[in-house]
């Protein structure tokens, strides 16, 4: 009888209770994030059922016919679904890899600046742009590229070529939005590698030296074999909305241009359309649903093959 009192007193001691009565000051400050969480982040997610629902404001979303995955199979039985899903992975994949690769690159060559107040300079020269709102960007993306009066196409008149209706191009913006995007955000990602950089062990590179390693050499056989646990972090958290389009940069750059729509239009863009030409929020709400499960598997099959190629790697 005695052991089986101690045994109970053991489990009270591990137990849920327990741990919120012992630490209970650490919990009611943490208690109106907590709240916060739950009002502004789960308890809006009720609001899925939309998208297996024939939604209509009159009847509310507990009160709509339920119709089941009806409005995922509209949205992928419809002509342009097959373009929307291609051109939004294409671009994000383009935005992934090209951004991966100017920001580590910049991130290195800036370690390699010696002189702290040139660094900060170009640091925060290269963050600026990540501050400014799309719709700035728009208007000076629309000031390089006008067709009669752009700074480009009178660059390309000055020197002798013929100009180009850039807004007319389809072809040409995908390339054009990489730039764009990859001039926004590669401030932010190089004060991430940048901090990783400096974190490395500077034993490791004075051991290089002694060995006669050449600056390329420390940079291909320390600096990057470094940098991957950061890299594949990034990456991991890039591909979690591989399936989503920057809504932002897209529809203030492009705007309703149908011209272009071929080769910029994505999922966001599209469901923007449903919801503000059509009121269809059901539809609007399947694809986001759509786009969400994907995302999530997304990160989960490649964080296991990272955790297969290192168990250390990893979101979790």
């Amino acid at each position: 009888m005695y052991h089986e009192k101690v045994l109970i007193n053991k489990k009270l001691k591990h137990g849920i209770l327990f741990e919120l009565f012992q630490n209970r000051a650490l919990y009611l400050m943490a208690l109106p994030g907590i709240a916060f969480l739950l009002i502004f982040s789960y308890y809006p997610m009720l609001g899925i059922q939309i998208a297996f629902r024939d939604y209509n404001f009159q009847d509310g979303i507990w009160h709509s016919p339920f119709v089941g995955f009806k409005y995922f199979e509209i949205f992928f039985k419809s002509p342009f679904a097959g373009n929307l899903l291609f051109t939004t992975l294409y671009l994000n994949i383009l935005f992934i890899v090209t951004g991966l690769i100017v920001s580590v690159t910049i991130a290195i060559l800036l370690n390699e600046i010696t002189n702290n107040l040139v660094r900060r300079v170009f640091q925060s020269s290269m963050f600026f742009p990540y501050f400014l709102s799309w719709v700035i960007i728009s208007a000076l993306v629309y000031s390089f590229l006008n067709d009669k009066f752009g700074a480009l196409n009178m660059l390309l008149k000055s020197l002798g070529f013929s100009t180009v209706t850039w807004y007319n191009e389809p072809r040409l913006w995908r390339g054009i939005l990489t730039v764009i995007n990859t001039w926004q955000s590669f401030g932010y990602n190089v004060v991430i590698y940048l901090a990783a950089i400096v974190s490395i062990n500077n034993e490791l590179y004075e051991s290089a030296r002694i060995d006669g390693a050449s600056k390329f050499d420390e940079i291909f056989r320390i600096t990057l074999p470094q940098l991957i646990p950061t890299i594949v972090l990034m990456l991991l958290l890039a591909l979690g909305k591989v399936f989503y389009g920057n809504f932002g940069m897209i529809y203030s750059i492009i705007g309703d241009n149908g011209i272009l729509n071929q080769t910029t239009d994505i999922i966001d863009t599209y469901i923007f359309r449903a919801m503000r030409n059509n009121g269809d929020f059901s539809t609007g709400t399947a694809v986001g649903l759509f786009q969400s499960v994907c995302g999530f598997i997304t990160v989960v099959v490649f964080n296991k093959l990272v955790k297969k190629y290192d168990d250390t790697m990893g979101l979790f």
